[in-house]
Order: structure tokens, then sequence, then C-alpha cells
């Protein structure tokens, strides 16, 4: 059964994800498993599109996870056909200014307010076995834009960018950023650090959740970032990805048995 996103809002412990990358519903079923909160289908960096989202997203909803698909680009009909499948969010890479985020959150709404197309046989839509308005009332109408963070341009706007309605939600893209800045994805450099604390601030003015990457393989310095941010209000977390997760274990385990 479909989570919706706010479902992961209001906890009194860490809400924790990471990204499917995987082009298999196998590996979300193990996430659901291990007692994962969400997960971010990828079909930016993911080698698959939204014909393979649509059964991950089903594999999410089985395990009991919150399903939030990041498209590969801010076109209307890539969010449309992400909501379409099921998705509880719909994660849109660099937005950098307030009309990039409208333009994606227009793609969320259906008219006369915005530019989704409205059909009823889709899976989101129950197949045209549920109720129309049933469905807007529910989780058609409760899926919205998680804008992703992760240019010095949108570092610079982020204000106004919080402050778009539709969003659900920021998410912090450090490696990007540390990139985009010439940090070769440093992304504990003073300057990296010094911007998501900027997108942490808006978050919390704008009264917007904010989600935290953090690519750390190592438990116990995850851990200690993750507690870092919680003293500052944030409390939804992406780990790794399900391939990051993997190929850290795989490199320990063989290194260990060669040991």
């Amino acid at each position: 059964m479909r989570k919706p996103f706010s479902s992961l809002l209001g906890r009194s412990r860490p809400v924790i994800g990471t990204w499917s990358q995987f082009a298999s519903p196998e590996p979300v079923d193990i996430l659901g498993a291990a007692g994962f909160d969400f997960t971010i289908v990828d079909t930016e960096h993911g080698c698959f599109g939204l014909e393979t989202a649509e059964n991950l997203v089903r594999a999410a909803d089985a395990a009991g996870l919150v399903a939030i698909v990041r498209v590969p680009a801010n076109e209307g009909h890539m969010i449309t056909k992400a909501l379409d499948i099921g998705a509880a969010a719909v994660l849109v890479p660099k937005i950098g200014s307030a009309e990039e985020a409208e333009r994606a959150t227009a793609a969320t709404r259906f008219g006369p307010g915005g530019s989704r197309g409205a059909c009823p046989c889709v899976r989101s839509g129950g197949h045209f076995i549920q109720d129309w308005r049933a469905f807007l009332q529910g989780p058609g109408g409760d899926a919205g834009i998680i804008a992703l963070i992760e240019t010095p341009s949108a570092i610079e706007r982020i204000d106004e960018i919080a402050s778009v309605q539709g969003l659900v939600a920021l998410l912090a893209g450090p490696f990007d950023l540390a990139v985009a800045m010439g940090l070769e994805g440093e992304t504990t450099h003073p300057e990296v650090t010094g911007a998501l604390e900027r997108v942490r601030r808006a978050a919390v003015a704008a009264d917007l959740p904010l989600i935290m990457p953090i690519f750390k393989p190592a438990v116990d310095e995850c851990r200690d970032l993750m507690a870092g941010w919680m003293r500052g209000g944030v409390s939804l977390f992406t780990v790794g990805t399900d391939k990051l997760l993997f190929a850290d274990y795989c490199a320990r385990y063989t290194a260990a048995l060669r040991g």
C-alpha cells in the first residue's frame, strides 16, 4: 500500500532512506526488510527509465517504504509520469531559481491551476477503479515536488526557492555542490558545509522539511554527521545508495578474507 511523503514527518526518531540505483526490485525488498523508511528511485543516475521505476515503486509499496522518484530533468512530462506510476513525491534536480521550482510544481497540479494531465487509468489513480474525487482528496492530491539544491546559483536564491508553493521538501546535494564549486567533491569543505547551512536555515524559515544526504559508508562517521544536523532540526536523511552500501560491504568483506 502506498505511503504518502507526509508519513515521514513528525517522527520522534531520525528518518532514514537511501537511493535505489539498481534496476531491480529485489534490493528494494531488502531495504524494506532492513528497516529503511524510504528510498529515492533514481532515474537520473540509475541506468533505467520510468518503465523500470514503476516496478521499483511497486516493490517499495509492498515493502512499506515511501517511494520518491528522482527524474532526470525538470520536464513536465517526466514529473507527470513519475506521479502516474505512484511516486509519493518527485525529486527534481538542479532547481536553481523560484521560476524553475514553480515550473516543476505546476506539473503536479491538475487544471485549472496546473499543467498535469488527468487520467484515471494510471496506477496512482487506481486504474479507473478508484473514485476520482477520492483520489484527488487522498494520495492524488498530496504528492508534490522535492527541490534538489545542488548548484551555487541555487544557494544564492535559496530563500526564494523555498518560498514556492507546492514544494513538499528540499533536498541538499552535497557532492554535486562540491563539484560545482570547484572543490572536487569534498563535501566536508567549509565552503560546502556553509552553503548547506544556508539551505538548512531557508528550510526552517519556510517550514519545509530538509533531506540531508550522507554518503559516508562508515557507520560511526555517518552517525556523527547525522547527530550534527539533528541538532539543527534536520530529521530526514539518505545514507549511501544501494550501490554504495553493497560496494562498501563487498570491498571490506574481501579485504578481511585476504587479510
